[in-house]
Order: structure tokens, then sequence, then C-alpha cells
């Protein structure tokens, strides 16, 4: 491990001055925890808003780039104007990821950052993640990919540089709740990220609430539905998920399982 870590400072090192394309996952921020470690002043990490973020995403995202001390940018995204994406075809995250870095090397170039990073680790090459082509098009480097560091690898280095967030459980962004064809829209997504916040500040962190038509579907980690089903005042849920615009709400019995909506893709899924 130490020995990918020295890897990855020499890796920013060499670049002199980068860009993070930074969600506050804790992929990016790693490599936004090391870039400020070696570049100082000279790393910048730029946080892409759209409505397919959830609001907390972007506090956890403002309050561990404080913490690491690096600059962070806000920027705006406009995915939701591209019919390819909103259509939500099996490459929806082409994209999404097409916007985003058409976005930023405009700004990269224009701020003196002759470099882009984003946060794509070894494990994430081996998924259904057609942005990441979208990425390399456009010549962004993945510094976790390149050094060849596995996400089990992030969480041990964030520990060991003493990031809080080191067990911080994979959020994408809200149009993954989606299964591919149905038509992705704000309102949509404002539901289903009111709905997981809801279930959120129940206490329960590990989950997704998936969205077809009308239905709501919770997925909880497998050990933990009876726990839910027993302590969850289940009428008031139902109430405040209609209150969102869900008109049925259900509760997945085989539990969240990464990648579950790929199921129907031949290709090898991804973790979403």
């Amino acid at each position: 491990m130490l020995q990918k870590l020295e890897q990855l400072k020499a890796l920013f090192a060499q670049m002199e001055r980068a860009l993070i394309a930074y969600s506050g996952g804790v992929d990016s921020t790693l490599v936004a925890k090391i870039a400020s470690d070696v570049l100082g002043d000279r790393a910048i990490a730029v946080t892409a808003v759209s409505p397919s973020l959830l609001p907390e995403e972007l506090e956890d995202a403002q309050v561990q780039a404080a913490q690491i001390g690096i600059v962070h940018k806000i920027i705006q995204t406009h995915e939701m104007d591209n019919p390819n994406y909103t259509s939500n075809p099996v490459n929806r995250c082409y994209f999404c990821k097409s916007e985003l870095h058409d976005t930023l090397k405009p700004l990269a170039k224009e701020w003196g950052y002759p470099y882009i990073v984003d946060g794509v680790n070894a494990d994430d090459l081996r998924d259904y993640r057609p942005g990441i082509q979208a990425a390399k098009e456009r010549g962004v480097r993945s510094p976790l990919a390149e050094i060849g560091v596995t996400k089990a690898e992030v969480r041990q280095l964030s520990q060991q540089l003493g990031l809080s967030w080191w067990d911080k459980p994979a959020q994408p962004c809200l149009s993954s709740r989606f299964p591919y064809g149905e038509e992705i829209t704000v309102s949509k997504l404002q539901r289903v990220g009111r709905a997981e916040i809801y279930l959120r500040k129940l206490g329960w962190q590990n989950l997704r609430v998936r969205s077809e038509g009308d239905t709501a579907r919770i997925e909880l980690m497998p050990d933990l539905i009876k726990d839910f089903v027993a302590q969850t005042d289940l009428v008031a849920l139902t109430a405040a998920f209609q209150s969102y615009g869900f008109v049925y709400v259900t509760l997945d019995l085989e539990g969240y399982r990464s990648g579950k909506l790929n199921q129907v893709l031949s290709a090898p899924i991804a973790s979403r």
C-alpha cells in the first residue's frame, strides 16, 4: 500500500498542476487529498452540480474539501438538456461524462491546469462504465486506475491518511435509480432524492430507492430488512413517499445489490 501511495504522489508531482473532477465520493476525495498534499494550491477540486446530484452529497463534498484544505469550486452541468441522456439509454453515463468534461476542459485551460483527473479506480475498469470512455476521449487522467488501486485499497489508503469518510457508502448519481429506457425528468430525480434523504434521516444508510413508473422500490442491505419492517412507521413512510409523487411504495425482499438494474444487460454490470 505504501508503494502505491508513493506512486500516486510521484504521478501528481510530474503533473505540476491538476484539476480534480471531484464528486465527494471516497475515490475522488482520496485523489483530491493526495493532489493537495503534493501540489498545494496548484491543485483544485471542481464539483459539478445538476439535478442528478443529491444536495447532501454536495454538502459532503464541501465539508471534505474544507478538511483537506484544497481549493474547491462548484460548476453547473446541463446533461438534462440532452435527450440522449434523459431518454436513459444503456450508455446514459457516456453522455453525462461527456457533458462534465466538455464543461471542465475549457475551464481547466482558462485557469491554467494542464491536467484533469478523476476518481476512476482499477475495479471500475472491469465494470460496465460507458462514462470512462467519454473521459478518455477527452484526455482525462485516472491516477487510481493507472497505479492499479482497487476500491478496497482506496478505503485502506483513505483510512491510513486519516480521512474520516473512508468507509462512506457508494452514492452514484440519482439517474441510476431508473430502469434503462424510462425517461428521466427533474421531478422524478427530486422525488427519488427526497425519498432517500427521508430514509437516511431515519438512520438507514446503505440503501437505494429505485423508481419504476409510479412505484418506489426500497432496497436495503438484506440483513436489515427485518429490523426495518419492525422499527419503521410504514404508514408514515408511505404517506411521505406519496407526498413526493409516488403512488406505490414497495420493499425489495432480495435487498440491495450493487448493479441490480444492470442485470438486464449482457455487458458486465456496474456498481450503481
